[in-house]
Parts: structure tokens; sequence; C-alpha cells
């Protein structure tokens, strides 16, 4: 079953039954006309489709199956409610409407950063985020149309690797830029100036301003929001790259590669490459870097109730290298330009990985090993697309000697022969290999082997093209093919997979 565009919800539909795929095809010929007529100039037609979308049956459905499935599906908001049934799915789809609509605070809680300090989270209720998702529906295709070309984060069809792989075009050739402006906003999510964000993005501005004035609840008191977007809402990363997409063409206009001041601008060498509020600027001068350069980006900022961070602003020589999402990026005496692993990415890994065994000195090899397998896969995807090889094996090694301890710890009156025949065997070649034993019914998970991160393959990543767009029908058949190419290339060699 499939409910019409634009028409309201049949009550005598059946959520496990929906046809998804006619459901998801219909949203998307609606966002593909938006596209088309952001592409023309014809920003009234593209308002008046926005308001067809969000009032649309197919959108309200895939607005709730998207917050009922995602991870935070089970994390409430202020109001402690969740949507588990079919049932109630469907009735808070039917009941989506801009009408009447008023959104609940914020729930406030705070996470961990790496620097020690706490990140402000903002939860809201299930009611808002779906409405969230609905109007988002509706201002992603705008914003994948008007987005900067170097901008990586939180956009459909791009991501990290793309931005290290740009990286590396921009700073892999001898005679391109040597400096490199590593650039922090200051609490971006926290600090985009509300007015801005009224002013400038194309999303309808009661609703827009409900959700950045509903404050937030924290120890039963309401506080009130008067900047930023919360960390937390669906439609926040969106909201942050439109207030900052617009700084490439500014930069571009001062330094032209094309045209009247091409010589300044091929001189200069001025190149952005941002995934979210992480940015660098690289050019051939530390002077204009310095001057010029920074100064454009504060008046851009400035503008969005922004701040450089003075912390983690600083200009980096490429011979010296510099950390950028978790690699290092170096050029070596030798001229070659070589991306790895950063140090305090390894650092993170290892850490986790002495945390989960720390915790795990009472549990069975088996159950360790269902811990430790996705953070290690996981780090090693991440990385797979850099100069990581020795690393991983380095890796691999340490991670060794913490299990050796842990069983160790674990027969402190046993010899080492008997605890290696207890938790390490042979594969192939390889000795040494850390395995668990599981009394699952299922047979393939009761032999469980520890997943090497050596076993990934190195894979280079392809830059994806600079002015694709997910919504723009004329860039499906390049999307298809992209993803089609990653898929056949496998994450791992298939004797490594961490079971037997």
């Amino acid at each position: 079953m499939t409910a019409t565009a634009g028409a309201a919800l049949n009550s005598k539909l059946d959520w496990q039954s929906l046809n998804w795929k006619a459901i998801e095809s219909a949203v998307r010929r609606l966002q593909a006309r938006i596209v088309k007529a952001v592409q023309q100039g014809r920003w009234n037609k593209a308002k008046a489709l926005q308001h067809l979308l969000t009032r649309s049956a197919n959108a309200k459905l895939l607005a709730v199956r998207r917050v009922t499935e995602n991870d935070g599906r089970k994390t409430p908001g202020v109001d402690n409610v969740l949507w588990a049934s079919p049932r109630r799915k469907l009735e808070e789809a039917r009941s989506l409407s801009v009408r009447g609509y008023r959104p609940l605070p914020l729930r406030r809680i705070y996470i961990p950063k790496a620097n020690g300090k706490l990140r402000p989270l903002g939860i809201p209720t299930m009611r808002d985020r779906a409405m969230q998702a609905l109007h988002l529906l509706a201002l992603d295709p705008i914003a994948e149309t008007t987005a900067d070309n170097a901008s990586y984060g939180f956009r459909t069809a791009r991501s990290c690797a793309d931005a290290i792989e740009r990286c590396f075009v921009s700073l892999s050739r001898r005679h391109t830029s040597i400096w490199i402006l590593e650039g922090d906003i200051q609490g971006c999510f926290d600090n985009i100036s509300h007015r801005w964000l009224l002013d400038h993005v194309p999303l309808d501005r009661s609703i827009l301003r409900k959700w950045l004035k509903s404050g937030y609840l924290e120890k039963q008191v309401l506080y009130d929001t008067i900047s930023g977007t919360p960390q937390g809402g669906i439609i926040s990363p969106v909201l942050a790259n439109l207030a900052l997409d617009g700084l490439e063409r500014r930069l571009m206009e001062a330094f032209p590669l094309h045209g009247k001041g091409q010589k300044r601008g091929l001189a200069a060498r001025v190149h952005l490459i941002r995934y979210a509020d992480d940015f660098i600027v690289t050019s051939r001068s530390k002077e204009l870097l310095e001057t010029e350069v920074k100064a454009i980006i504060e008046s851009f900022l400035r503008e969005r109730g922004l701040n450089l961070s003075p912390e983690k602003t600083k200009i980096t020589h490429i011979t010296e290298g510099f950390d950028f999402l978790g690699q290092h990026i170096r050029r070596y005496p030798n001229g070659k330009l070589l991306i790895k692993p950063a140090r305090k990415s390894i650092r993170s890994l290892l850490v986790r990985v002495k945390e989960i065994i720390r915790a795990h000195y009472g549990s069975t090899a088996h159950l360790l090993i269902v811990h430790l397998n996705p953070v290690i896969r996981g780090w090693a995807n991440y990385h797979r697309h850099v100069v990581s090889k020795r690393i991983f094996a380095r890796v691999d090694a340490l991670i060794f000697q913490l299990l050796w301890r842990w069983a160790q710890v674990r027969h402190p009156g046993k010899a080492q022969r008997w605890i290696k025949r207890k938790y390490f065997e042979r594969v192939g070649t390889r000795d040494w290999w850390f395995f668990g034993e599981s009394a699952d019914k299922e047979p393939r998970f009761q032999h469980l082997r520890l997943f090497h991160a050596a076993a990934v393959r190195i894979v280079r990543h392809v830059l994806v093209k600079s002015d694709v767009n997910p919504y723009d029908p004329r860039c499906a058949k390049y999307l298809e093919q992209r993803s089609r190419r990653r898929s056949t290339l496998s994450a791992s060699t298939p004797w490594a997979l961490g079971s037997a």
C-alpha cells in the first residue's frame, strides 16, 4: 500500500504493508522539482513546492520512519515519550501539521569531548524530531543546490574521505600551496545568529523561529535560547552548513583563478576545504593567510554571530604537517605528501580498547571479542583510504599485548603454553590468533576470532565530483555507478572477517 503525494493519510493504511519504494520515489520527484526551480532562480516556485512537500502524506511517513528507525529512536525528549508500535507511528504521521504546532523545550544532556570538556546536546521530543525531519526533506534539496563545492560535512554522497582526498589533490603537487590555515569556529552550533538564520534560511520562518526559541530544560529549570541551533536536532547540521556556505565564494572573489585577477589567484593558490565547522585554507603565502585571508574569514563569520577559536586556529607549513579529521597530512623532505592516521586517533583507539578489556576481566573471550571487533573494524575502515598499513600492523601488535595481559590476569597460576592453547590458535600462516568459544546455538557465532586492522585493504578513495547534487536526476547515474564501485571493494580480506 502507498499514500498519494499531497494527499491526507488514509486511516486504513497499515504501517507494515506500506510500499516504501513508491513513497520515496514520490518524495524524490518533488525534491527534484525543487532543485530545478532553484537552478532556474524561481524561488517562489521552490517555496510553493516546499509547501506542497511538507503537507504530503508520503513525506510525513518518511519523516516518522526516520525518527523511529535511527540511532536516537530509544532516546526520549522532555515528555519521555517514544513511538514504538506501528499503529502509533501511523497516528503520529497523520497528526503532523503546521497548524497549531508548538515545540516543547529540548532536554539538555552532556557528552564528553576529546579535550576533556563536555559538549551540550539538546534532545527534542519525538514529535519535534519528526517535524524537523519533515521540513528537512524540503530544505535539503535547496541546501545541496546552493552549497559550497568544498563543503563535505553532513551532506549526502559526501564524506570525510572526500575531504581528505581533496586535501591530497590540493597539496600533493610540488608547486601548489605550502601554507595551511587550520580554522576552527568557536562554539559554532551554540553561537549562530538567530537573526541571520531567520533572514537567510529558505524555510517557513514561523516554524524555524519556534525551533530556535524553544529553550531547553536542565534539572527541571527552563532556559531561553538566544542564539545557536541545538546539537542533537535533526535539522541542525543543515542549518549550520547553510550558515557557513558562501565562504568559498567569498574567497574566490578575492582570489579568482580565472578571468580578472587571474595572476593574483594563481599566485596565491587559495583553496578552502571544509567539513562542518572544521576547515583549512591553503595558500603559497603565509603573510596572505595572516592578513587578507584571515580578515575575510573573520568578517564572514562575524555576520553570522561567529568567531574563530584562538586556541585551535593556526598557520602551519606543509613540511611540519597538520591534523585534519583524524588524519595527519605532511610533505616529507623527498617532496612526497603522505597522509597517515593521526597520533591522537591512534591513541584514542588504544584507550578505547583498554577500557573494553579492563571492563571484561570477568567475561569470556567470546564476549570480549564481540565488543572489540566493531571498534577495531570501524577505526580501520575509516583509515583505509590513506597510508595506514604499517600503522595497522603496529596497532594489532599493541592490542595483542593487551590481550595477552588480559589472559594472564585471568589465569595467574597457569603456564604460558596453557594460556596460548586456550585463547590463541593458528589460522593459515598466522599464529597467535585470539579467539573465543560460545554456547550460542547458531554455529557461525560459536567460534569467534578477533578482527585484525591489518586485514583491511588499503583502497585509494575516488574524490566525488565537486558539483554533484544527490537530488538532481542528472546526477543519478553517476551516483549509482559510484555506489556500485564502492560496494565491490571489499573492506577486508575474506579470511579475516572476525569469525570462523
